[in-house]
């Protein structure tokens, strides 16, 4: 199985943001990139905004995954806007419509799988017990931490064992993919969820006494400059609603 899938190397995670301040970039790429608010404002800054997943990841010291996603946005931002143009009936609508998909959504999915692989559960935990969110949001968001990366680490176990036995695109037993793949990640994840919860409760999630927690968050310069970042959109949006 593979080790640290999507989980935070403690050890070698670059420049270190607070989890308040990558909650906040998350949710402001959200905003404006993949739900589009303020309109035609921001539509010059959108690759500004896209290009943020890529510095962070870079600076976390995950080379692969930033200039993959580099590249993926690039070649889609080139072709919705340069081929699109120059194409018409079916090929236009498949172009714009897979450009732009990728376009609006993988800055967004990018950085949720920032967060997740550069944030510790205790960070998280401890992110959230400073903002006062109630446990009732907390415990699922941290059993979600631990959920995807096992998820993952499982996938890729199955997928290496259906490979052995020739159960793949092209192989002999391609047929039987759906069932000797699909079938036992889905017993898998309700296995995973079960076992989470359990060791939720082990670790003293949701019990009536506070919790205590030895990592150490806060708000450095790092997270300065990129809290800056953000609110630079907010400011436009209001400024342009109120026509100043």
């Amino acid at each position: 199985m593979q080790a640290n899938l999507l989980q935070p190397d403690v050890e070698n995670r670059g420049i270190v943001f607070d989890p308040r301040t990558k909650m906040l970039l998350l949710f402001t790429i959200a905003v404006f990139v993949l739900g589009g608010a303020g309109g035609d404002i921001f539509n010059d800054f959108m690759p500004i905004f896209c290009v943020v997943p890529f510095v962070l990841f870079l600076l976390a010291k995950k080379w692969r995954t930033a200039f993959t996603y580099m590249i993926v946005y690039a070649v889609s931002y080139l072709c919705f806007w340069y081929l699109g143009p120059k194409t018409t009936g079916i090929a236009n609508f498949l172009l714009l419509g897979v450009c732009g998909i990728l376009t609006r959504f993988l800055s967004s999915i990018l950085l949720g799988a920032y967060l997740i692989e550069t944030t510790t559960v205790s960070e998280f935990n401890a992110a959230m017990n400073k903002m006062h969110v109630t446990e009732k949001i907390t415990i699922p968001l941290s059993v979600m931490f631990r959920f995807f990366p096992t998820v993952a680490d499982e996938f890729a176990s199955i997928n290496a064992a259906m490979r052995m036995r020739d159960i793949r695109v092209g192989g002999k037993n391609a047929g039987k993919m759906l069932e000797y793949r699909m079938v036992p990640l889905m017993v898998c994840l309700a296995k995973i969820g079960e076992e989470l919860n359990a060791a939720a409760l082990t670790r003293g999630l949701g019990g009536e006494k506070r919790r205590t927690n030895i990592c150490e968050i806060g708000i450095h310069a790092q997270d300065v400059v990129l809290i800056a970042f953000c609110l630079i959109p907010y400011v436009l949006w209001i400024k342009g609603i109120l026509g100043i």
